[in-house]
């Protein structure tokens, strides 16, 4: 049995919509619904819910307690799978490589699209985010839209809608 850690920082991926008040927001999870869809034998899925934010919210010390949060599963762990804001993922996967090479893989996703819309990417993402945990060797990674990247170097490009690693 895998040992996975999924962290929850909020993000697109978990936003849902106010009816009354015609907002999409960060209010309650909708990872557990997300999982309670997936077929995940052989892998125990441990839940952190950490912060419910847009990463656009976010500050330094919340990046930075992503990234001592992550780092201490990754130590009874066999992978970290971060749910995240997509604006401001890039910086905490930056923040989590300062501390060098974890023991295990922590890799971060999100969602361009909310989770409870019609043509969302959100579920796609959490599978592969899911998948790639247990298959790349010890680093930090992103994987959405069928690609996984590994940092330092990944951005968001606003103009595809999705992460790259520019080539040097």
């Amino acid at each position: 049995m895998r040992r996975i850690a999924l962290i929850s920082t909020g993000g697109t991926i978990e936003k849902t919509y106010d009816e009354l008040r015609g907002v999409l927001e960060n209010n309650v999870s909708v990872l557990d619904v997300m999982l309670g869809s997936l077929e995940l034998r052989g892998v125990s899925i441990s839940r952190v819910g950490l912060m419910n934010k847009d990463s656009l919210e976010m500050d330094e010390a919340d990046h930075e307690l992503i990234s001592r949060s992550a780092w201490d599963l990754s130590k009874s762990q066999d992978g970290v799978v971060i749910v995240h804001g997509t604006d401001r993922l890039a910086h905490t996967g930056e923040v989590l490589c300062r501390a060098g090479t974890p023991p295990v893989p922590i890799v971060l996703t999100g969602a361009m699209r909310p989770y409870q819309l019609r043509s969302t990417d959100a579920l796609q993402n959490l599978t592969e985010a899911l998948i790639a945990v247990q298959l790349v060797t010890p680093g930090v990674y992103v994987a959405m839209h069928n690609q996984v990247h590994q940092f330092p170097g990944v951005i968001k490009d606003r103009a595809l809608g999705t992460f790259v690693k520019p080539q040097p």
